[in-house]
């Protein structure tokens, strides 16, 4: 678990550093960094959904996870915990944007290649370099949506802390079932949500894509395998 309150501490410092000192940055600027944060964003999930080897596997899973995840309405959860919070921190109208801010840095920081594979590397072998390397580029990320959005980016540590901490945790208990093939998948439906997210932040759809409802799909990989090879062998 050390990789993960690395990760949470450079993205808790980072977004500290973005929110004191963004009202000496010009917007222009805040704005310029955070579009490029959102093409690299779309960059890094079209090259993890593109590692696909079963495009089958990738819609299914994609698919029937996002309506499981609009069936338990993921996406108004995050976003109402992010509310409550603000709510008892600022009050019903002050830091406006700290729901969007949450929302979108919890994707940003938790969703990815990066996260499965690291999550799994470290709770599996112990091996932490790919969460120390994503660690290094949230720690830059969390600074620009710090800028950009404000406090709700910092309390997005804790959804680090749940999110990326029981894939860690879970990774030894599911290892039997986590072969290369399932784990790639896994990554491609992460880059597709990635995905989603860089398209929102540039607001390239006419309504936002509810991101965090497709959560579930992460995992629905493991459960595909296991169908198909006792269907098929």
């Amino acid at each position: 678990m050390i990789a993960v309150f690395v990760n949470m501490g450079t993205v808790f410092f980072g977004s500290l550093i973005g929110i004191i000192f963004r009202e000496k940055i010009k917007k222009e600027f805040t704005d310029a960094a955070f579009s490029a944060i959102a093409l690299i964003t779309l960059v890094i999930g079209v090259s993890g959904a593109i590692k696909t080897k079963d495009v089958i596997c990738l819609i299914i899973c994609t698919v029937l996870g996002t309506l499981l995840g609009t069936v338990i309405k993921i996406d108004s959860g995050i976003e109402h915990a992010g509310n409550f919070v603000k709510s008892k921190l600022f009050g019903k109208k002050g830091n406006g944007n700290f729901a969007e801010g949450f929302v979108s840095a919890c994707i940003l920081f938790c969703v990815g290649s990066m996260t499965i594979m690291g999550s799994f590397e470290s709770g599996i072998n112990g091996n932490h370099d790919i969460i120390f390397a994503k660690s290094a580029l949230d720690f830059v990320s969390s600074m620009v949506y710090g800028a950009a959005m404000g406090i709700g980016v910092t309390f997005s540590v804790f959804f680090i802390l749940i999110f990326q901490g029981g894939l860690t945790l879970l990774a030894s208990f599911i290892s039997p079932f986590l072969s290369d093939t399932v784990i790639v998948e896994m990554s491609a439906v992460g880059g597709t949500i990635l995905m989603g997210l860089g398209l929102n932040m540039l607001g390239a759809t006419k309504e936002k894509i509810k991101i965090a409802d497709m959560l579930p799909s992460i995992f629905l990989p493991v459960a595909y395998f296991a169908v198909k090879n006792v269907i098929f062998g």
